[in-house]
């Protein structure tokens, strides 16, 4: 007797190979057939019509705290993944235990975007160890979960205060590898680092991983070639703005010392500088030359950000701005109607020191792209420019007129160019061997994007719309290129014998739906989230867990460990 029959699906196994019409039979959380599957079964889902495909693996998340309140790790799996890895960018919640708490918080929130109540009222800091913090995940997660050792959080247990700018000693340098060791035994999949100018923890100072030195970062890749089944994640300045030589070499020495891939996130593409893609991908060429492999992470929509002057995030950075914004919100309020303060912060963005957060202050093309107070509700979808012209103000009035009366909760948009050259660009890189999808950063910067909707962007938005990849490439670049990457067990693929993770998806109707607000954080506290569509059914290990674009309630997902639930993935010169 089967636990549960798919039934007359097509089958698109992750491999690449082609579609083909077939039944999947699962028992014990496996697939134990393909094909013509006759067995009688506990559970039987009619997929005619619909995809039958391996479930996608997310790399890039931070939903280490997310899952301690929502085991689900909404609304991911809502987009077809099974499987998510956290711990990147150098932020974890271990191994440092509960006296780093408050300094920690203060970071992910300053950092990832996360609202720091949400963060207070949901973790409970009751841990002091990597094995410790991942016990209290096991057997309560709706979706696989794997975490890296973050760089940052490491150096703050072994050096306290003086971690961010100070120079390690020997000892401390010590200290981080026996910590990092300590982690991987435990079950971390290996390191995560960062260097990148724009990560600031929460007083506004570098985050400790920016003030490690050549020899601290060897060191630490040197104990990632230790232990089996394990990677490295990681971001220099280079990852944003263009590789210098000393970054390229620093990339490919690192997965040397490792001898693991190295990837790093994330790779923007646009047709307007195609030169720089190919550049940032050069760097996966010279770590080839020297028997290194260094991949970038890259998605496959445009990033869209939404701005808040209830989080003021990125306003804040323009001249003059963050004094306001960092008020309460009834003396915020009161500072964004008084006439002079208007004046200050407009004189402000406008000035030579707003550098390119200057960009935003053409007022009249942000768009109004989520309404709270019903007296505005004609604004939604409209540029601000539009709503100025209807009610004879300035754009700038006209915009905080709106952002007062929904006491700030007002969401504006961007305009972000996007060409249909953009997307033919991001199909040649996604089939780039030097890349993999992925960087959703889902679970972080709530309250400026819902990054979970990539894999929906791509098949909706890629293929079914545009056709620029296949069914059998999209869902390999989604499932089963991320999952050999890390070198995960039996994950990744439809194949007898491996882990029932599946999505059974209607390829007419897959994409996802706007971004909105929800309130359903801890302490109060809001996100953007964004429903799926043409996503039917998500399989876990055997078990649904989502059925007609809803949660069960069903917690199927595994602790992925690695060593245990990952094998080795090598580079060809390696160290060991």
């Amino acid at each position: 007797m089967l636990d549960l029959l798919i039934r007359s699906g097509t089958v698109v196994d992750g491999t690449s190979a082609p579609a083909r019409q077939a039944d999947v039979g699962v028992r014990s959380g496996r697939v134990v057939a393909i094909g013509d599957v006759d067995e009688p079964a506990s559970k039987v889902l009619d997929a005619t019509g619909l995809m039958v495909a391996p479930g996608f693996v997310d790399l890039h998340t931070h939903y280490d705290a997310q899952l301690f309140w929502d085991p689900t790790a909404s609304p991911s799996p809502l987009h077809g993944v099974t499987t998510v890895i956290g711990g990147n960018c150098g932020f974890s919640l271990a191994p440092a235990g509960p006296e780093h708490a408050g300094y920690l918080s203060r970071m992910m929130a300053r950092v990832e975007g996360m609202p720091l109540p949400a963060l207070e009222a949901g973790l409970d800091w009751e841990w002091s160890s990597f094995g410790e913090w991942l016990a209290r995940l096991e057997g309560r997660l709706g979706v696989n979960a794997g975490f890296l050792a973050g760089h940052s959080t490491i150096r703050r247990a072994a050096m306290g205060d003086r971690a961010v700018g100070g120079e390690a000693s020997a000892e401390e340098v010590e200290a981080m590898v026996a910590a990092l060791k300590d982690a991987m035994a435990q079950g971390a999949l290996g390191l995560s680092t960062s260097q990148a100018h724009t990560h600031h923890d929460g007083e506004g100072q570098p985050v400790p991983s920016r003030a490690a030195g050549r020899s601290e970062l060897e060191a630490l890749a040197r104990a990632v070639a230790e232990h089996p089944g394990t990677t490295l994640e990681l971001i220099v300045p280079g990852c944003l703005n263009g590789f210098s030589d000393e970054e390229v070499e620093l990339l490919a020495s690192l997965s040397l010392l490792a001898n693991r891939p190295a990837n790093w996130n994330v790779l923007g593409v646009s047709a307007m500088n195609p030169a720089g893609v190919e550049h940032q991908l050069a760097a996966s060429d010279a770590a080839a030359e020297r028997g290194a492999k260094v991949v970038a992470l890259t998605l496959p929509h445009t990033m869209k950000i939404r701005l808040s002057f209830e989080n003021g995030a990125i306003l804040d950075g323009l001249p003059g701005w963050r004094e306001i914004l960092a008020l309460p919100i009834p003396e915020r309020i009161a500072a964004l109607s008084d006439p002079e303060v208007r004046r200050r912060l407009d004189e402000g963005a406008h000035s030579k020191d707003a550098g390119i957060i200057g960009a935003l202050a053409n007022w009249k093309m942000l768009r109004f792209d989520e309404i709270f107070d019903p007296s505005n509700a004609d604004c939604e979808g409209k540029s601000v420019g539009e709503v100025a012209a209807e009610r004879g103000q300035s754009p700038f009035d006209a915009m905080l007129d709106v952002v007062v009366t929904d006491r700030l909760r007002t969401g504006l948009r961007p305009p972000i160019p996007e060409t249909e050259a953009d997307w033919e660009l991001r199909a040649k890189v996604w089939r780039d061997p030097r890349t993999v999808v992925g960087g959703s950063d889902a679970g972080a910067h709530l309250d400026v994007m819902c990054g979970a909707v990539y894999s929906t962007a791509l098949l909706g938005e890629g293929v079914a719309k545009r056709g620029l990849l296949s069914w059998e490439e999209a869902v390999h670049e989604l499932s089963d290129v991320p999952a050999r990457l890390y070198g995960l067990r039996d994950r990744g693929r439809l194949a007898e014998g491996w882990w029932a993770d599946i999505v059974v998806f209607d390829p007419e109707e897959v994409g996802h739906g706007p971004e909105r607000t929800r309130d359903d954080l801890p302490g109060g506290a809001s996100r953007l989230y964004a429903e799926a569509t043409g996503i039917e059914h998500v399989i876990v290990n055997g078990t649904e867990i989502v059925a007609g674009k809803a949660f069960t309630g069903d917690l199927p997902g595994a602790l992925i460990r690695s060593g245990r639930d990952t094998d080795t993935v090598t580079v060809p010169g390696g160290t060991r």
